[in-house]
């Protein structure tokens, strides 16, 4: 009763600002953060290829939006990208697995861009060795500039603004065909693909997927590290246009009422909290289709691979009209998920001795606004 009292004050609260004349705030969206996709989509020319590579690289998927790239232009005709350090996720990614995999989708948007507009790219993955166990200040890959008499342009590169991380409801009444997941799969180019739709597997999935999400959750120092890089309002997310974006017209009601906080996110026992479960619950309730890349091993090439495949896929998907979101919870690292990590091979019907690198859901979802972005020239570095 209690819980409930709480969620109908904080109700109250919301239409007392409104009434209060106020409401306005309900329909303030963040502005500049989503700039880099109009920047992007516009196609204006730019002298330097670089920066028109950029400036779609930067749109690539990546865990808990972090964007944690680095490009530095100081050598003519080159890029050499690195990890920012300040963008890691030492507690879900303690051995920055998963931000690898988001600099190769990186790499991946960058190289098709730049050859959309008739350059070729030669890319070195990790040129001075592979950074183990942790990314360091070495390069992650090094990208040189060239012109091409040959036309490389992909068919995919029409949906990079059109792709979003899904995760809303999907719709339970439209399954997913098997012809749109085999033309999905056929776009990897590395990393072996596998997916299924099959009712009872899905439901299985589902319930899986849930209990690893359950145990970041009740992890406290996991779960502190998402709220953490919470953008609660536009406000915040225009002011830093990444990590995890909480908006809409309640959300900018009950923040500006002081009702929804950062501590009061943090706070598993709160009627917030529990309140809260339920809208994050129903994606994994409403997947209609699962997809997943493995590899033979788990090097940081393969795992830059892996990325570079996972937005291709993402793009594919998208071009088939269906919406996708990664389930990365049973595959991190970190001893409480040790359980879920081990399981997860058999769940899917791998080789024991691949990597699982990447395992999302499909489904036809509504349409969603773009996550927001740091401006490219923010990411860049020259002489």
């Amino acid at each position: 009763m209690a819980g409930r009292r709480a969620f109908i004050k904080l109700m109250a609260g919301g239409i007392i600002l409104a009434a209060g004349g106020v409401g306005y705030v309900a329909t303030r969206r963040p502005s500049s953060a989503l700039v880099p996709w109009h920047t992007a989509a516009a196609g204006k020319p730019i002298s330097d290829i670089r920066h028109y590579a950029l400036s779609h690289a930067i749109l690539a998927p990546n865990p808990h939006n972090r964007q944690p790239w680095i490009a530095d232009l100081s050598e003519p005709d080159t890029i050499r990208l690195f990890c920012d350090a300040n963008r890691k996720l030492p507690h879900t990614d303690p051995h920055d697995r998963q931000i690898t995999i988001g600099l190769g989708c990186f790499s991946e948007l960058l190289i098709m861009a730049a050859r959309e507009a008739g350059h070729e790219v030669e890319m070195v993955a990790f040129p001075e060795g592979e950074a183990m166990p942790r990314l360091d200040d070495r390069p992650v890959a090094i990208f040189r500039f060239g012109k091409s008499n040959l036309s490389r342009n992909d068919p995919l590169f029409a949906e990079i603004f059109n792709r979003h991380t899904n995760r809303k409801a999907f719709d339970l009444d439209r399954p997913v065909g098997d012809g749109a997941l085999h033309r999905i799969e056929a776009v990897s180019q590395a990393t072996k693909v596998g997916s299924t739709n099959a009712t009872d597997r899905v439901e299985d999935l589902r319930t899986f997927a849930w209990s690893a999400m359950d145990v970041e959750l009740r992890t406290p120092r996991t779960y502190r590290e998402s709220v953490d890089v919470m953008r609660i309002g536009a406000g915040q997310i225009d002011r830093n246009p990444d990590g995890i974006a909480l908006e809409g017209p309640m959300i900018e009601l009950f923040s500006t009422a002081g009702l929804l906080t950062r501590e009061g996110l943090a706070d598993v026992d709160s009627a917030l909290f529990r309140h809260g479960l339920a809208a994050l619950k129903a994606p994994f309730d409403t997947a209609m289709a699962f997809i997943w890349l493995t590899s033979p091993g788990n090097t940081r090439r393969e795992q830059l691979r892996a990325g570079r495949d996972y937005v291709r896929i993402q793009l594919a998907a998208t071009a088939e009209g269906l919406a996708m979101q990664p389930f990365s919870q049973a595959l991190q690292e970190f001893p409480e998920m040790a359980d879920h990590y081990r399981a997860i091979p058999g769940k899917l019907s791998v080789q024991e001795d691949a990597t699982v690198q990447m395992f999302a859901r499909l489904g036809y979802g509504p349409q969603i606004r773009p996550a927001p972005r740091w401006p490219y020239e923010s990411r860049m570095r020259e002489a």
